[in-house]
């Protein structure tokens, strides 16, 4: 009873941060659409409602849990699982309710509400620019948030130390800290956000973008959640704006402790981050490798490189803004495409995927093992990841770890295609590439995705996405939990 009381006290906090937080997707719309601001009042009445019920269930949570416990890494689990799907729940409220032309029904209202939060951009919405301010942004708040993380948020709402807040930190998918007190962590990545996402707006609006659709573009775009309010996304804009965001996204990808790195004039410790080194260099040969996939579909080399470019970096740091037309391109450049979103960006970013890291660890892995085999009887290997040196039981844990984790992400992924596969009449490339893109919660399409699909194919993705932002472990103990009740504490 102790252990469920400590679920539903945090669980509760984070419900309240987000409810506290949730009165600027009140505020925005009313100013953006200030000389129709009684035809928004009645739209974001639902704003107020969802406010309401998140203070409301996290209050009760929190009377219901009230009491001492330090937080253990099995609750931390259930709190992030628990969490991220009742705020998306309650999340549908604004999406079922709002009146507009392509109302949804519940479960498309759940879905979108589970894409923005996970950072994923797969939609339902077909008229994104029909949308009335209040759902535009809406959408644009939850992946802004969601992409940083809710107990991220709750964190520094509470300013709660010790070790609990580190377990907490952990449990969302998060490792790096950027100083040794978890709060001055989380202070430094929301400053970091609130720079980068200020600097975006300023740059798409000089270059041509307006003013509401750069805010919008720039806080999907930092955080990588890839929502717009253009009905075709980026496609219709300058290639000189298309060319700004590309930066913008692979910001957005980097470790925010790099980040810091950089903005503190530390830039050849930016530089020699691992991760930045990886995501930099799988940048520069996608981009070329899928310009020259592309040069039969496009008339000339550099045309196909102005949409193979963008459209990479894309994919690989998990934002899912699109220029092209993927649904027509070749197999082989889905395919690269969604090698792309199952790697995704470094840990300790926005971006989704099985993450650089563990592909750098699993790399290292494969050379240690061969290197092994043609060692002399009494010969040893020095185990150096990122620079530092680890010694051999270390190095076999990370990679054990990283090799798991692996492993059931990719065992989800091929679930999530199968019942693709069964449910629509999709080829095989696009399924794998639709379910690579819910999994890695990017948002690139081929199509499938709409609110027509079937409940049983929306509801598949849903588990992909929520999968891809807590990476498996706290879903399976959340499972574990219902399954078993309170035996799992």
């Amino acid at each position: 009873m102790k252990d469920l009381k400590i679920v539903l006290r945090d669980t509760g906090a984070v419900l309240l941060a987000v409810g506290v937080i949730t009165v600027i997707a009140a505020v925005v719309p009313l100013i953006k659409n200030f000389e129709n601001i009684g035809e928004e009042i009645e739209n974001v009445k639902w704003i107020f409602l969802t406010m309401l019920v998140f203070l409301a269930a996290g209050a009760l949570f929190r009377l219901i849990g009230r009491g001492e416990g330090e937080v253990k890494i099995k609750h931390a689990m259930l709190i992030a699982a628990f969490s991220w799907l009742l705020i998306s729940l309650i999340s549908t409220i604004p999406f079922h309710y709002v009146n507009y032309s392509e109302k949804m029904d519940f479960l498309s209202a759940f879905f979108e509400a589970v894409a923005g939060w996970t950072g994923t951009g797969l939609t339902m919405v077909n008229f994104e620019s029909a949308l009335p301010p209040t759902i535009q942004f809406w959408r644009t708040f939850t992946q802004w948030i969601g992409g940083v993380g809710v107990i991220v948020l709750t964190l520094i709402v509470l300013a709660r130390p010790g070790t609990g807040s580190f377990t907490l930190y952990r449990s969302e998918a998060r490792e790096e800290k950027i100083h040794p007190s978890i709060i001055s962590t989380v202070k430094s990545i929301w400053w970091i956000l609130l720079l980068y996402t200020f600097l975006g707006i300023v740059i798409l609006f000089i270059a041509g973008m307006p003013l509401w659709e750069a805010v919008n573009h720039a806080m999907t775009g930092i955080t990588t959640g890839g929502f717009s309010v253009t009905d075709d996304s980026i496609a219709s804009y300058s290639p000189l704006i298309q060319a700004l965001l590309i930066p913008l996204m692979v910001a957005g990808a980097i470790a925010f402790a790099a980040h810091y790195d950089l903005l503190t004039g530390k830039i050849k410790n930016f530089f020699k981050d691992a991760q930045t080194q990886a995501l930099l260099a799988l940048l520069f040969l996608g981009i070329f490798l899928l310009t020259f996939l592309n040069m039969d579909y496009y008339s000339t080399f550099l045309r196909s490189f102005k949409y193979s470019a963008f459209q990479f970096a894309s994919a690989l740091t998990c934002t899912g803004f699109a220029t092209a037309d993927i649904p027509s391109w070749g197999a082989s450049a889905k395919m690269l495409l969604s090698f792309a979103m199952v790697i995704g960006g470094a840990a300790g970013s926005t971006a989704g995927g099985i993450k650089l890291f563990r592909i750098i660890l699993l790399t290292k892995g494969t050379g240690w093992k061969i290197r092994h085999i043609f060692l002399p009887p009494k010969g040893t290997i020095r185990y150096k990841l990122g620079g530092k040196s680890l010694a051999r039981d270390e190095a076999l844990e990370e990679i054990t770890e990283a090799s798991i984790l692996s492993f059931l992400w990719m065992i989800l992924l091929f679930i999530g295609i199968m019942v693709i596969l069964y449910t629509t009449h999709a080829s095989l490339d696009n399924a794998i590439f639709e379910v690579c893109s819910a999994q890695g919660n990017v948002g690139l399409s081929t199509g499938i995705t709409s609110a027509a699909m079937n409940p049983i194919a929306k509801f598949m993705l849903i588990i992909n996405m929520w999968i891809g932002r807590l990476e498996i472990i706290p879903i399976l103990v959340f499972f574990r939990a219902l399954v078993k009740g309170q035996s799992i504490v």
